[in-house]
C-alpha cells in the first residue's frame, strides 16, 4: 500500500506571509509584491489552512503582528525561501559573457540603479551593462532606434504597441522652499518643463509632468503662472531653491537643503501617480537582456521607491 506524500507548502505563499511580516501590512505587501489586498489575505488564508494555524493577528493601531506560531514559522519561512532562491540561482543557465545596453530614467535614484549592479554582478559578473541616464521619452525613442536593449522609463512615455512590464507606481509631489513659501502665494508660480520637446510623444500635448502638474491645478480651480522653464529637474528645483516657484517632482530622497514636500493640507491639489515601465528591445535570443530583465523584476518594489 503507497502512503500518501506530505503536504507541501507553496513558495508563494511563505514570500508573501515573510513580506506581510516585514511590512506589518496587509496594504504594503500587497504594494510590494504587485497584488491586490484581497489577494494577499486569501492568501494567508490558504496558508493558515494547510498548517491549521493562526498565523497573523491584529496589533495596536490595526497593525498585523505575528502570532506565537507566525514567529516559530517565519525564520524557516526565511530558511527555506533562501535556500530555494540560491538553487534556483545556480541551476539557472547564466550567459557568461555579453553586453547589456540599459537605460534608466533620470529621476529614478542612484540607490535604485546600484541595487541593479550588486544584484546583477553576484549572478552575471563577466557581462558589461552599459548605462544610459536620460529623459523618459529620449529612452523610448532610442529602444524604438536599437540603440538601447533595456529601458526603465514613464508610462505615458513608452512607444505604442510596445510589451512592457509594470514595475511599480510612485506618487509625484509639489516641492517648495522652506523658506520662501512660494506654494502660499494666491496665484502660484511654477518652474516646468518646456512645452516643446523633440522627444515627446505625439500623443501627448504636453511633456507629461508638466501636462499633471497643470491639469491637477485647473481641476481644483488653483491659479497657476509659469516662471521658468528647464528640461531638467535639476534645473526646475534650482528656480525652487531660489525662491522663484514651486515646482513637481517624484524623488524625495536627493531634494536639494532648504527644499521640502507641500503637505498635504496646505492647499495644493494632490498629484497622481506615474507607473514605471520595463521594455526590452524586440530581439529573438538576448540572455544577457533577459537575466537582467529578471533581475529587475525580482528587486522589491518598495526598495524602488523613493
Amino acid at each position: 500500500m503507497a502512503m500518501a506524500l506530505p503536504t507541501g507548502l507553496d513558495l508563494d505563499l511563505l514570500r508573501s506571509f515573510v513580506i506581510i511580516a516585514e511590512e506589518k501590512s496587509f496594504t504594503r505587501a500587497a504594494e510590494r509584491v504587485g497584488r491586490t489586498q484581497s489577494a494577499i489575505s486569501l492568501q494567508m488564508q490558504r496558508l493558515e489552512a494547510v498548517l491549521g494555524q493562526t498565523l497573523l493577528e491584529r496589533g495596536k493601531g490595526n497593525a498585523v503582528v505575528l502570532s506565537v506560531q507566525g514567529f516559530t514559522l517565519l525564520t524557516r519561512a526565511r530558511d527555506i525561501l533562501k535556500l530555494n532562491d540560491d538553487i534556483m540561482q545556480s541551476l539557472r543557465a547564466r550567459p557568461s559573457q555579453g553586453v547589456v545596453r540599459l537605460g534608466i530614467a533620470e529621476e529614478i535614484p542612484n540607490h535604485f540603479l546600484a541595487q541593479i549592479f550588486e544584484r546583477f554582478s553576484q549572478v552575471a559578473p563577466s557581462i558589461e551593462v552599459q548605462v544610459t541616464t536620460a529623459l523618459s521619452c529620449a529612452l523610448a525613442a532610442k529602444l524604438k532606434l536599437g540603440e538601447l536593449d533595456l529601458v526603465v522609463l514613464e508610462d505615458g512615455l513608452a512607444p505604442r504597441q510596445w510589451p512592457a512590464v509594470e514595475l511599480w507606481r510612485q506618487r509625484l509631489h509639489w516641492i517648495t522652499s522652506e523658506t520662501h513659501n512660494q506654494h502660499l502665494s494666491d496665484t502660484l508660480p511654477l518652474a516646468l518643463s518646456p512645452n516643446e520637446c523633440q522627444f515627446r510623444p505625439p500623443w501627448l500635448t504636453d511633456c507629461l509632468w508638466r501636462g499633471l502638474a497643470v491639469h491637477a491645478l485647473e481641476q481644483s480651480g488653483r491659479k497657476y503662472r509659469l516662471v521658468t522653464t528647464s528640461s531638467s529637474t535639476a534645473g526646475q528645483l534650482a528656480a525652487v531653491v531660489a525662491g522663484l516657484a514651486v515646482t513637481a517632482t517624484m524623488s524625495l530622497s536627493d531634494l536639494p537643503v532648504g527644499l521640502r514636500a507641500v503637505e498635504p493640507h496646505e492647499g495644493l491639489p494632490q498629484l497622481p501617480e506615474v507607473a514605471f515601465l520595463m521594455l526590452k528591445l524586440r530581439d529573438v535570443s538576448q540572455p544577457a537582456t533577459d537575466l537582467l530583465a529578471e533581475i529587475l523584476r525580482e528587486i522589491p518594489a518598495a526598495a524602488a521607491k523613493f
